[in-house]
């Protein structure tokens, strides 16, 4: 049920999904060709995350691998956390987010507000605070793995329930359905490869042509089988140099790598020129979606997600020079 811009919902699920898509005609000036963005900051937990936060704890709650009542857990930078805590909530279920504490400090504040209880997790020696790593990501499920066994909690492993997938291929649907069908091509910076995953599965049902790219950070393109060479980077919420399940290579065209600066600069940009507030991954995505017009997909309309919003890197040195 489509309900956001009008009518009344029953609750706040009700309301996650269905975000709307604007051209950034303003960052584009001047390039051949359309960047086409999904705002997903305007789900009610300012993120793409809400999506799958729903779908999971559905399709568990279905299948009765959720019991009514039941704790659930899982990892996070922030964003899925803050999706399943609204979720949980309305749904009746306690949840514990675990967390690094290299994440900004608002998502963990927010979750709280909503009603989680928020677990942080100390970084693994020598990584700088606000770059997270595969090796802090690791320490974090070693947290939610004792604590999933200890509560006799539900474990809503974004990484592996196909819940995640599921609920980006309603993402790919809602951009065919808001382009009129009219993309070439379509990329995202990849945290747990489920928005990729969905997108890309379904906008490639639409059109076999179109071409679909795989965002990692500059420095640790691990996905692209180059060398590491600096596993913490400042992309908050992918880039984690480990294997994706939810990935299909299939899908992917190819793999594209952008520097902390450029993702930084392109956050920058989408708050000064087109009034979108957004975060890192929002940044890394319109960094590559631009340097793709200037190079080889010249011309073509390219799909992408705003992932979550400005709001929540304002304890980050993010936004200081503007």
């Amino acid at each position: 049920m489509e309900l956001r811009g009008y009518g009344v919902a029953d609750d706040i699920t009700q309301v996650i999904g269905n975000t709307p898509m604007v051209r950034l005609s303003r960052l584009t000036a001047g390039l051949e060709g359309s960047i086409f963005a999904k705002l997903e900051y305007l789900n009610p937990g300012f993120s793409k995350k809400d999506r799958i936060g729903l779908q999971m704890i559905q399709e568990a709650e279905e299948s009765r691998q959720l019991q009514p009542g039941q704790t659930v857990v899982e990892l996070t930078s922030g964003n899925t956390g803050t999706g399943l805590t609204i979720v949980c909530a309305v749904k009746g279920h306690p949840f514990i987010a675990v967390m690094s504490k290299g994440n900004s400090l608002e998502r963990a504040r927010m979750m709280k507000a909503l009603g989680a209880e928020v677990v942080l997790v100390d970084q693994a020696p020598g990584s700088p605070h606000g770059q997270v790593s595969g090796e802090d990501l690791a320490l974090v499920e070693k947290e939610a793995r004792r604590i999933s066994v200890e509560r006799k909690a539900f474990r809503a492993d974004q990484f592996v329930l196909k819940g995640n997938l599921h609920a980006h291929e309603k993402t790919g649907e809602e951009i065919w359905r808001q382009t009129d069908g009219q993309v070439d091509v379509y990329l995202d910076f990849v945290g747990s490869g489920g928005t990729f995953a969905g997108c890309a599965l379904t906008l490639k049902r639409k059109n076999p042509g179109i071409r679909c790219y795989v965002v990692e950070p500059a420095a640790a393109a691990y996905l692209a089988g180059k060398e590491i060479a600096k596993s913490n980077h400042r992309i908050q919420g992918g880039g984690y140099s480990m294997d994706l399940p939810l990935l299909d290579r299939s899908l992917v065209t190819d793999y594209l790598q952008v520097s902390d600066e450029e993702s930084m600069r392109g956050a920058r940009d989408l708050a000064r020129l087109e009034g979108i507030f957004a975060g890192f991954s929002s940044g890394a995505n319109v960094a590559a979606a631009l340097n793709l017009l200037r190079t080889r997909e010249k011309g073509t309309n390219i799909a992408l997600t705003i992932n979550d919003s400005g709001l929540k890197y304002l304890s980050t040195d993010l936004f200081e020079s503007l």
